[in-house]
């Protein structure tokens, strides 16, 4: 875990092979930003780093091609679009987001190994921006994410990082819940 993303209004992503610490920090961080640290593109480049290719595909190019649609999902449908953070920054906004209630797991579909999962959790974020007055004002809304992990020897590490093959990492993030 690098604490020192938290100076840049970020979560830190957690080393660790425990799906339920992970997931709620996932979730967290798909939402959890200060405009006033940092940019957006940056933010979304360490979320990037979150990152391990699906294993259930088999070839390198069919995993690359699955983590770019996962990438751009991440983009499109799960953070803030970029014309409400330009307007959050406007107003030296940030998120906080957290995980209060119990995560919903599921088993992934296709996944031999067992080592992957689905977490979807309600998941507060709150919103604090300038009043225009000197003071600021907060307000609450829920969103329901998931997120799929991989727990697994296949996971591969952030570089640079004090992860290792088989701590946590994301597959997918996603709005919502899969549908059956």
């Amino acid at each position: 875990m690098d604490p020192s993303v938290t100076d840049r209004g970020w979560t830190p992503e957690p080393i660790t092979t425990d799906a339920d610490t992970y997931v709620r920090a996932a979730l967290a961080a798909a939402s959890t930003f200060d405009t006033t640290k940092s940019g957006r593109d940056a933010w979304l480049d360490y979320l990037d780093t979150w990152f391990t290719p699906d294993t259930r595909y088999a070839t390198q190019a069919e995993r690359d091609d699955v983590m770019r649609g996962a990438k751009l999902e991440l983009r499109q449908a799960v953070v803030l679009p970029e014309s409400r953070w330009d307007s959050l920054a406007d107003e030296s906004g940030r998120v906080l987001a957290r995980v209060d209630g119990d995560v919903e797991f599921e088993p992934v579909p296709s996944d031999e190994t067992g080592d992957m999962t689905i977490g979807t959790a309600d998941v507060t974020l709150t919103y604090t921006s300038t009043d225009g007055a000197g003071g600021e004002l907060s307000y609450d809304e829920t969103v329901r994410v998931s997120v799929q992990v991989l727990c697994g020897p296949e996971s591969i590490p952030t570089p640079n990082s004090a992860q290792q093959a088989g701590d946590c990492k994301v597959a997918r993030w996603f709005s919502g819940t899969l549908e059956p």
